[in-house]
């Protein structure tokens, strides 16, 4: 039985959306007119077609949409997988579960994606393996983490645990946004303050001072000097700026320059601490999942790799799996790189002495997130003053720059 995404007419005249399950598109069609529907598009959710028609095929052979090849959010995942460990843990079969959850969400995209998902699971497949149908949406540490958890009988712990994990991912993002936001507020406003000023005010009030011929103060002369640069060539210099941005985007994309750049964020004091902080953190967290899964040291440690953004601390794990499969510990390992926290190395040993390795790692994260929440919460409270008086300066500037010939020019008239 396979998922059929439908559009209809229905007895008022009105086209509806939706999708049902059915063996072959006539018998959808059936079932539609059944409930008095008049067909007008049915098509099958996992049908195949050409990658330049439809969308990207996967490691199955099947091709997936394009509208679901650009994922679901964190929010969505994390509701998603808690629904179905909470089904699962309830005893439901998985089809029913996936039908359930399916019914319960409200996005046309996320229930045909479970629908399918579905028929693939009715087909004999495991659920893993319906996922692999969409890699955009499901990563391979959350692949990998279920298969792990069906060979082990342990599916309704495991989608809980990756519950945990998106949630907590999402918890840091936040606070992270939400700790950026103020300061990258005050920073466009300031900037949008000295713009305003300088392309509307001060042409004005400077205009006044020029026909009276007398000198201006040095700080007035630049001040003008600065209008007329911003007025004459103001538009060219955002457009700079905005290819250089892009220009910069462009050259992520290549592997070496990105290998530099990242290595260039290691020699900034105090940003070093902060990209190998929330690097690590992933790496931990993720290695903690696959490890109490039940996923082998070297695959877990291949697949929490490539959830590490830093290209060199990739590289290093990666490099890392290599020493450990021929016998190193993983403590030694990682820190012949030398790009790892010491105390998660020192968690790392102590978990591999123990036989709690899965523990350790768990301790790390944690131990990692809250360090990264509190650096990035003394940062912002650092630059939200130092924002506030070079607002405050500019200001000042800008303000005393107009007053200055006023100021001479009462002098003379005295």
């Amino acid at each position: 039985m396979a998922a059929f995404e439908y559009i209809v007419l229905d007895d008022k005249g009105k086209e509806r959306k939706g999708v049902i399950e059915g063996d072959t598109a006539r018998q959808v069609r059936q079932l539609l007119r059944d409930k008095g529907m008049m067909p007008l598009e049915i098509t099958e959710s996992r049908k195949k077609t050409r990658d330049s028609q439809r969308g990207d095929k996967n490691n199955t052979g099947f091709s997936v949409p394009r509208f679901l090849q650009r994922g679901i959010s964190s929010t969505e995942l994390a509701l998603l997988t808690r629904q179905l460990a909470t089904l699962i843990q309830a005893a439901l079969p998985l089809d029913e579960t996936l039908a359930a959850v399916a019914n319960q969400t409200e996005k046309q995209r996320i229930k045909s994606m479970l629908y399918a998902i579905r028929s693939r699971v009715l087909e004999g497949h495991s659920l893993a393996v319906g996922l692999a149908d969409y890699p955009k949406v499901f990563p391979e540490l959350y692949r990998a983490t279920v298969d792990a958890g069906e060979q082990s009988g342990h599916l309704d712990t495991v989608l809980d645990r990756l519950a945990d994990y998106t949630e907590s991912r999402q918890e840091i993002q936040g606070k992270v946004r939400q700790a950026l936001i103020y300061p990258a507020f005050l920073s466009l406003f300031a900037i949008a303050i000295v713009i305003f000023m300088m392309t509307s005010i001060v042409p004005q009030v400077v205009s006044v001072f020029e026909d009276t011929g007398q000198e201006l103060p040095g700080l007035t002369v630049s001040l003008i000097a600065m209008s007329d640069f911003v007025v004459d060539y103001g538009m060219l210099l955002l457009i700079a700026v905005v290819a250089m941005f892009v220009g910069f985007q462009g050259l992520l994309t290549r592997p070496a320059f990105m290998m530099k750049y990242h290595m260039f964020l290691f020699r900034i004091p105090v940003i070093h601490r902060l990209v190998r902080g929330l690097n690590a953190a992933l790496f931990t967290r993720t290695f903690s999942i696959l490890t109490g899964s039940g996923v082998t040291i070297l695959e877990a440690m291949k697949i929490s790799a490539k959830v590490v953004s830093n290209l060199p601390m990739r590289q290093a794990i990666l490099e890392a799996t290599d020493r450990v499969r021929e016998g190193t510990s993983i403590r030694n390992a990682l820190e012949h790189s030398k790009l790892f926290p010491p105390m998660t190395l020192q968690l790392i040993a102590s978990g591999e002495n123990s036989g709690k390795l899965e523990e350790m790692l768990e301790r790390a994260s944690v131990q990692l997130e809250r360090e990264q929440v509190t650096m990035i919460a003394y940062i912002v409270g650092i630059l939200e003053p130092v924002i506030i008086m070079t607002m405050g300066l500019m200001v000042l500037l800008l303000v005393l720059g107009i007053l200055l010939p006023i100021f001479d020019l009462n002098s003379l008239v005295k």
